[in-house]
């Protein structure tokens, strides 16, 4: 399983590089990383103008990021027509490596589009009890606020719910900015299973 780690995640300077292993930068900079890196563009569930998703996949672009993380991205069929435009343009931008957080299951015309998908991004206590209806394996999970004696538990469930590439942490998404200087998590605050 393909290790990815979002912003509020960063792996620990320990970790050895591999190819499976992807780490989303929360803005354009030096990269705090010798690994694959995948540059967030939030999407504000399909609330964001074209031309502003366009700016951060260019400035994007200029930082030589591997590919784009869009997060926050709509699950319905109405999303599909610009999500699907800001795949095509990355890729002609030569960003052709795409991560689609919607977080939850999506309609499917978004298999279409050739990217990777999230289909879970949340707490450990909701995944404990989550259906998987509208996942395909090889999809994404994101879990978070695992307990650390339970991050095994939970990467052998990710397995078995079939998930492709994701990340089992006792971080969580609403750490603050100010502890990594300007990213959402620190690389010393979170243990992980991943790959």
């Amino acid at each position: 399983m393909k290790t990815l780690f979002p912003p509020y995640a960063q792996p620990s300077p320990e970790l050895s590089v591999d190819p499976d292993t992807w780490i989303v930068q929360d803005r354009p900079g030096p990269p705090r990383t010798a690994h694959q890196r995948l540059g967030r563009v939030d999407l504000d569930w399909g609330g964001r103008s074209l031309a502003d998703v366009l700016g951060d996949v260019d400035a994007w672009r200029e930082d030589g990021v591997q590919g784009l993380f869009l997060d926050r991205a709509p699950a319905g069929s109405s999303g599909v027509g610009p999500v699907a435009l800001t795949v095509r343009l990355a890729a002609r931008r030569g960003l052709h490596r795409i991560v689609l957080n919607p977080g939850v299951p999506t309609h499917p015309l978004y298999r279409d589009l050739g990217v990777k998908i999230c289909t879970f991004d949340g707490p450990w206590s909701a995944y404990q009890g989550w259906d998987g209806d509208g996942v395909r394996t090889g999809d994404g999970h994101l879990v978070h606020g695992v307990p650390p004696e339970l991050l095994t538990a939970a990467r052998r469930l990710m397995g078995r719910r079939g998930a492709g590439f994701g990340l089992a942490t006792d971080a969580g998404p609403y750490v603050s900015g100010a502890a990594s200087g300007g990213g959402a998590g620190s690389a010393g605050s979170c243990t992980t299973s991943g790959s």
